[in-house]
């Protein structure tokens, strides 16, 4: 079976010049019935496969699956398009991808596979194992294979490093879900490594995997301290273009360096576990062979040589500062993402191991990387399990430290102009820094290259003319299809997203303007449910103008009104720079299962005033 489907032809979207207050409306529909994954009277999902993980593939149209078996039987994954799911059973029409393994450590068995050809912005069902033992059903979604996007960087897990494992899981857990929530767009989830306390401890490792997450949305997995004493680290997380001869260890050492290109980034992942030179000749011979390939290049290792612990004065700490940082700006990497100090750290831009930059100011919210400029990020830990308190010693390359004694993640946003990296806090510290409150943010751009091949040109520009603020849909399918809902415990959930809106505003004085929408009541024939039950997350898709999105708003199954209540997807302030910004938003449906089933209707309209 291909998992590629022919394009469709798109139709220019309509432009519409508008006065003061314009309004467009967009049908929404969704329907009710089975959950799309539930599982057949015929099949009951079997518990002899574990540890299922969505592991990141060497382009964006791969994904890497590992999971263990209690028997050594011929296993496979089998991979279909959600829309083939009919009633909750599996597509018959899915591909089947044989998997590799054999004896693990713990005298279990692994099995690993890769699903090429996927196709963009399209969600996928999967299972793992044989006819007649198949795990549950697990979904995941590819988004777009070029242009902006979002990934979540996490700090230790380190689960049983507290004593309590039950307590580590589910502060990592609860991590997840605050920063998927956030961010439901996330396109992978970066792990800074030591995934658990005891590198043999297999139910470690069944907690550190409690979370669904790790099976919906591609993981990254980074070598650890506390990853090696066993082979485990290997034998859990498939990753991509792996080589185990690069930092070569000790017989029970795991893993090696990989890399991948997920859009423009290129990403290095070492194990620095091992100091040996190997890791700088893998890393020239990577960058020599793909760095043309990507705009950006990302390095992540676990012993963070910039931190602001303990860790900063280790004698193996130092041994790696005195070597790594000259490699590292010589490869033009751009960002380095660390972890193993259990505290928050961003430094200054360095280069060959000095402040590129001496009058670069403190926690300033950008930075222009000049050639060779890095910027090093160490992450706290994002499971609660283990902090380690401040050192406090002026180390000359710190910009921002923090230790709150709380659970941190970062999101990081990539364009191709520049990386912002976000950090907040997945655990409330008072009333005064709730869960979602940022620690710090930065924003990386490099300095622009001279041109020494130029020519000197002029033109006299005329007096500007009045301007004018337009806006469309851009698209021209009036339907947002949010699929067939799902059955989530107490209520039923849907997901989707709307056609985005561009707005142009080219009028000198740049005056406020604003979009916002409003959702009418869901009707199927007789039938009807409140739109209070539809939420969004706005989001400016494509900047300019001093465009920004509106706040989330949550679907009132929870208590409020949702959408049926007018909310801002986006605007512009007084004084605003001229140009034109792309405006979309994430839809979110939850409501009650007593609603009947029925494919409904409601219509979303937005509203445009300047």
């Amino acid at each position: 079976m291909s998992l590629h489907d022919a394009p469709q032809a798109a139709t220019p979207a309509h432009r519409r010049k508008t006065p003061r207050l314009a309004a467009a409306a967009v049908c929404l529909t969704v329907a009710l019935g089975a959950s799309l994954l539930s599982a057949p009277a015929a099949f009951a999902a079997s518990t002899n496969q574990t540890d299922i993980v969505l592991g990141v593939g060497a382009t964006e149209s791969q994904r890497n699956f590992s999971w263990y078996s209690a028997t050594d039987t011929a296993q496979v994954v089998q991979v279909a398009l959600a829309s083939d799911v009919v009633d909750g059973a599996f597509p018959e029409q899915a591909k089947t991808i044989s998997a590799t393994g054999g004896l693990t450590t713990s005298n279990e068995y692994n099995r690993f596979a890769t699903v090429t050809g996927l196709k963009e912005a399209t969600a996928y069902v999967y299972r793992v194992g044989s006819v007649g033992d198949w795990s549950a059903t697990y979904s995941f979604r590819t988004q777009k294979f070029s242009g902006d996007f979002n990934f979540l960087f996490f700090g230790d897990p380190q689960i049983g490093s507290s004593g309590n494992v039950a307590n580590d899981s589910a502060g990592w857990v609860d991590t997840l879900n605050v920063a998927t929530s956030a961010y439901p767009n996330a396109e992978l989830l970066f792990s800074a490594g030591d995934q658990v306390e005891t590198a043999t401890s297999e139910p470690q490792y069944e907690a550190f995997l409690a979370s669904d997450a790790l099976r919906q949305i591609p993981f990254v997995a980074t070598n650890g301290n506390h990853d090696v004493g066993s082979k485990a680290y290997e034998q859990h997380f498939n990753t991509p273009n792996v080589d185990r001869t690069a930092g070569a260890g000790t017989g029970t050492g795991s893993g090696g360096d990989y890399w991948f290109i997920y859009k423009d980034v290129l990403f290095l992942d070492i194990n620095s576990n091992s100091r040996d030179a190997s890791h700088i000749a893998w890393m020239n011979q990577v960058v020599a062979e793909h760095g043309d390939e990507a705009k950006w290049k990302v390095l992540a290792f676990h012993h963070s040589i910039y931190s602001p612990g303990p860790h900063a004065t280790d004698a193996d700490v130092l041994d790696r500062r005195s070597t790594l940082p000259t490699a590292i700006s010589n490869l033009g990497i751009d960002l380095v993402l660390q972890g193993h100090d259990h505290s928050y750290a961003r430094s200054y831009l360095i280069h060959n191991g000095e402040k590129a930059n001496p009058d670069e100011a403190a926690g300033a919210d950008s930075v222009v990387a000049g050639p060779g400029g890095v910027l090093y990020v160490t992450a706290n830990s994002s499971s609660g399990s283990k902090y380690y308190d401040l050192q406090n010693k002026g180390f000359w390359w710190l910009s921002v430290q923090n230790q709150e004694k709380v659970r941190n993640y970062s999101a990081v946003d990539i364009t191709g102009n520049a990386i912002t990296i976000k950090t907040l806090r997945s655990q409330a510290n008072g009333t005064d820094k709730p869960v979602n409150s940022i620690v710090d943010q930065v924003t990386l751009t490099r300095e622009a290259k001279p041109d020494t091949n130029s020519q000197a040109l002029q033109v006299t520009v005329p007096e500007a003319a009045p301007g004018e603020f337009v806006w469309n849909i851009d698209g021209t399918n009036g339907l947002v299809d949010l699929g067939k809902a799902v059955e989530a415990g107490d209520h039923y959930a849907a997901v989707g997203s709307i056609n985005p809106i561009r707005v142009t505003d080219t009028r000198a004085s740049g005056p406020q303007w604003s979009v916002s929408a409003q959702v009418g009541d869901f009707t199927s024939g007789a039938k009807s449910f409140s739109g209070k039950y539809l939420g969004w997350t706005p989001a400016v898709t494509e900047a300019g103008g001093d465009a920004v999105a509106g706040d989330r708003v949550q679907s009132g199954f929870s208590g409020g009104d949702g959408l049926s209540v007018s909310s801002t997807l986006g605007d512009a302030a007084n004084g605003h720079a001229r140009g034109s910004a792309k405006l979309g938003a994430a839809l979110d449906l939850n409501l009650p299962v007593d609603v009947t089933d029925g494919t409904y209707q409601a219509t979303l309209t937005l509203t445009a005033l300047s």
